[in-house]
């Protein structure tokens, strides 16, 4: 038998970390398969377009879910209850979910230009958040969200998982041992990391907008004005909202904004620069349309140290190792240059541990391997490419104040938003 967290008990949660091997009743002590009262936690699903599917199956019940397009709500609300969970109720407006007492977590599965505003909120009311990728669409939307969950809290975690688990695209391996050899110095330093479809990475470039739009009417089932929230209202078209928005500036940044993180959150880790930025960016791509998003052909990122991150979006550094380091390279597949590379790597200290279970890190009150302050400093990265390529201007950047020292970049770091649609004070 299951019960839902009462509001008393989800408060209780901040001091579970202490308690946590007396309170929670082990599985095997009550049957196999059964979720004991003191493990549920509760969820609400916030966006029910195509990646809320992968958040379905994860662990604790779902309360509510939430669209403003009625057949996507209608959809996943099916899903749901033809697995057997018939608790769940639909919502058309997200503050009405946030404002039940009985969920926990709230998943922000919109596209990015409302994940700031729901994770704010979610903070506030007292929900812990798993919120999808990019973290956020702009670099101040990223401040405003570190501190509302840390002033509120909350446990967070973003919707990418290479830094901690599963093989890691072209590379034969998972991120732990790459990161075991940058941070023993095998290839010395500093160091280069490309990330293009040579090295196993491809930058999607399908996500491009189109400039040539015809208004269209808007669906009966879809609220075309609170999809866009705070984005300027523009005319509608289908093909700037669900599948392919992230082609367009107000909503994403294209095929950089859609794998950003995936691709650049484990190269931060193996390089050991969770708590800070890039000192200067670099971009190589045509002038772009300030509405619809283009294509770039490279973009490099240099740190105070001289550590580089080179995006190739055309293909040019086909030669390039994955890690290039005055000491040794490693290419894809997990080869290196360095005689006895792997038996050297086996002799060395691994990597620290990592709260990988995000309902671990719930119960416990722990941080998660990816919070909201690394993964603001990753998405910090990706919203830095897309100022460069947006503004096609190469910078400097202020990583402590947050400031771009070229005025029509540092203009993107805090962008308008529709005045009923201002973040949560």
């Amino acid at each position: 038998m299951t019960t839902k967290f009462s509001h008393s008990r989800r408060s209780a949660l901040k001091g579970l970390a202490a308690l946590a091997t007396i309170q929670i009743v082990p599985r095997n002590v009550i049957g196999q398969g059964v979720t004991p009262p003191s493990e549920e936690l509760t969820r609400c699903i916030i966006g029910c377009g195509g990646i809320s599917a992968s958040h379905l199956g994860m662990p604790g019940r779902i309360l509510a879910m939430c669209d403003v397009d009625s057949q996507h709500l209608e959809q996943r609300m099916g899903q749901v209850q033809k697995g057997g969970n018939n608790d769940v109720k639909g919502y058309h407006d997200f503050r009405e979910v946030l404002a039940r007492e009985d969920i926990d977590i709230a998943h922000i599965c919109t596209p990015p230009h409302w994940h700031a505003h729901m994770a704010i909120a979610a903070a506030k009311a007292g929900k812990d958040i798993w919120c999808e990728k990019p973290m956020s669409r702009t670099i101040g939307e990223g401040v405003a969200m570190v501190k509302a969950v840390q002033e509120n809290k909350r446990i967070f975690r973003l919707n990418t998982w290479f830094r901690f688990k599963d093989g890691f695209y072209g590379m034969g391996t998972t991120v732990a041992p790459i990161r075991k050899a940058v941070m023993n110095g095998m290839f010395g330093g500093p160091l280069t990391v490309t990330v293009g479809a040579h090295q196993g990475f491809n930058w999607k470039f399908m996500w491009v907008g189109k400039t040539d739009l015809e208004e269209q009417p808007v669906p009966k089932h879809f609220d075309y004005d609170f999809w866009l929230g705070s984005a300027p209202v523009k005319p509608y078209h289908p093909h700037r909202t669900h599948g392919s928005f992230r082609g367009y500036w107000d909503y994403d940044g294209g095929g950089l904004g859609d794998m950003g993180q995936h691709y650049l959150d484990p190269v931060q880790y193996i390089l050991g620069k969770d708590d800070e930025s890039p000192v200067e960016v670099m971009i190589d791509a045509d002038p772009q349309d300030q509405d619809a998003v283009g294509k770039w052909r490279r973009i490099e990122y240099t740190y105070a140290d001289g550590t580089k991150i080179v995006l190739d979006g055309d293909g040019r550094e086909k030669d390039m190792p994955y890690i290039k380091g005055p000491e040794g390279n490693l290419f894809r597949g997990f080869k290196s240059d360095i005689e006895g590379f792997e038996e050297k790597l086996k002799a060395l200290p691994d990597p620290e541990p990592q709260v990988t279970d995000f309902h671990q890190a719930v119960r416990e009150r722990k941080k998660f391997a990816l919070n909201e302050e690394n993964g603001f400093r990753s998405a910090t990265i990706v919203n830095l490419g897309t100022i460069a390529h947006r503004s096609n201007k190469s910078f400097k950047f202020d990583g402590k104040n947050f400031t771009i020292d070229e005025p029509e970049a540092n203009k993107l770091i805090h962008q308008p938003r529709r005045e009923k649609w201002e973040l949560p004070a």
